[in-house]
């Protein structure tokens, strides 16, 4: 059995912070937040196994680190096969990179008379991809397992505590429904264990 790897999330984390504490506006953060993120998931080996557990019925959304000042949080998304997100928003910018697997995202825009329709080809992500959402740009979409044999998992990094975020999700007519996602785990793995690993951030 390979043992678990958690440098380079502890190295990400360190690394985005020194980001968060620049100022820096959206674009900014996105821009390196993005070539940080794929260097992140270019790898496979350093995700707790705790937070990779799909679920038979709906996706996970597992919390690896919030932020104590609510700049940033870092989640690992499992899908199971098939399975899929209502369409939703997110009201603070994101980022999402591919780890395992592949995940489709139609992007949503609303028309005069208030309803959604899709906008544009879904993309699609595969591992080493990295996709960005902000609120300004195409924030409301769907997301899907690529796959129907096969659990997909992939790495986000939001604008805040996402698990703590009102947002809504969307009925076709555009009707909203407030939800606060909250987290899958119901404790955080301990990634700052440095017995047994060398590393420095």
């Amino acid at each position: 059995m390979v043992a678990l790897q958690v440098a380079p999330l502890r190295q990400f984390l360190a690394d985005f912070t020194r980001l968060v504490q620049e100022p820096h506006g959206q674009t900014e953060i996105l821009a390196q937040g993005s070539a940080l993120l794929e260097k992140l998931v270019s790898t496979d080996g350093w995700l707790p196994e705790d937070t990779a557990q799909p679920h038979a019925e709906h996706y996970q959304q597992y919390l690896l680190y919030a932020d104590p000042l609510s700049r940033f949080s870092v989640v690992s998304f499992v899908w199971g096969p098939g399975q899929k997100t209502p369409v939703h928003d997110h009201r603070v910018w994101g980022l999402i990179g591919m780890l395992r697997g592949g995940e489709t995202s139609q992007n949503y825009v609303r028309h005069s008379d208030g309803s959604l329709h899709p906008e544009g080809a879904a993309v699609t992500l595969q591992p080493g991809n990295v996709e960005k959402i902000a609120p300004d740009l195409l924030d409301i979409h769907q997301v899907s397992n690529l796959y129907d044999d096969r659990v997909s998992v992939s790495i986000h990094v939001y604008g805040g505590n996402i698990g703590a975020v009102s947002r809504a999700v969307y009925l076709p007519d555009g009707t909203e429904k407030a939800f606060i996602s909250g987290y899958s785990n119901s404790y955080i793995p301990n990634i700052w264990d440095l017995s047994k690993e060398n590393t420095h951030v």
